[in-house]
């Protein structure tokens, strides 16, 4: 017999999920579900994607016998697993002839979930298959526009279902992300992280750089034996890097147009960027440089992390 500070569970083909309390007799709190479906090449990726920029726990492809196990760990993880996004799709062959039976389980559970449903035309499809020069999952020996039929008839009550459905026929990558930040954002502004990072250029430029700054217009420090030993980081250095003619209108300049592009790239839902500034070997004024652009950002509101790549070769 249980007792009243254990979790009530129910089950269902191996299925459990916890509405009672966890082991330790705290609350359980059960995570907000949110199930992305939709037509193959319509944007369930992307708006996965866009959840978990958002900060939801999200699991591609996954059969809906384990939907359900998964919010029981959810509601063990002591509110770190607050909302879980789940994308089930056509790939899973089989799974929507438990996904019925999935979902009243997790209502009985009082589960908060919401379907997602990503439409699309016939015509936009078949572009994008073609464009990407991929068969439609369930075309088999047929065409595409017959896999999209099929796929029709398979999702119909699914679609039915639907709390959200979305025809993405005519949006472009941004315009779904701004739809389902519109839904699913709240009152939160869309975060954007960057990472400031310094380099030198006689190493290489950095692969994952969106913007490149070159700083080798500052004279440079190493040609002064008393700052040589000394890095950007240091008082010495940053001084002399600042004290520089157009070093200020420089940062002054870059700060701007940084400030201008972070709200573009806000509005455009991009939420990670890379700056990379550069100077000969990455030691002296990229660092200084990189330091005082990264105070900038995070006094935009921009959540700034800072890497000196080259700093400690030689």
């Amino acid at each position: 017999m249980s007792t009243p500070h254990e979790s009530q569970e129910t089950e269902r083909d191996g299925a459990q999920v916890s509405t009672g309390t966890t082991d330790k007799g705290e609350s359980a709190a059960i995570p907000e579900l949110v199930i992305i479906s939709g037509m193959s090449g319509a944007g369930r990726s992307t708006a996965a994607k866009c959840l978990e920029d958002l900060g939801w726990f999200v699991v591609d492809n996954i059969p809906p016998e384990l939907i359900a196990p998964m919010v029981e760990l959810g509601a063990r993880s002591q509110g770190n697993v607050a909302r879980i996004a789940v994308v089930v799709d056509v790939r899973g062959r089989r799974f929507f002839a438990n996904l019925k039976e999935s979902l009243a389980t997790l209502d009985a559970q009082n589960v908060k979930r919401r379907i997602v449903f990503l439409e699309s035309s016939d015509e936009a499809l078949v572009r994008r298959f073609e464009s990407v020069r991929r068969p439609h999952p369930l075309q088999g020996d047929g065409r595409i526009v017959d896999g999209i039929a099929a796929e029709r008839d398979l999702l119909r009550e699914l679609r039915g279902d639907a709390d959200l459905v979305i025809d993405t026929s005519s949006l472009n990558v941004h315009e779904l992300r701004a739809k389902m930040d519109a839904q699913f954002a709240g009152e939160e502004v869309p975060e954007l992280r960057a990472t400031v990072m310094s380099f030198g250029f006689k190493y290489g430029l950095p692969v994952d750089a969106d913007m490149v700054i070159d700083c080798r217009f500052i004279p440079n420090p190493h040609w002064v034996p008393e700052l040589r030993p000394f890095t950007g980081l240091n008082d010495e250095v940053s001084n002399y890097v600042f004290s520089q003619p157009g070093s200020k209108e420089f940062l002054d300049g870059y700060a701007e147009l940084l400030r201008i592009v972070a709200e573009g790239y806000r509005r455009e839902g991009k939420r990670y960027v890379t700056i990379a500034v550069g100077c000969t070997g990455g030691k002296h004024r990229s660092v200084a440089m990189s330091e005082k652009l990264a105070h900038r950002l995070v006094s935009e509101g921009v959540e700034t992390v800072v890497v000196h790549r080259d700093m400690g070769r030689e």
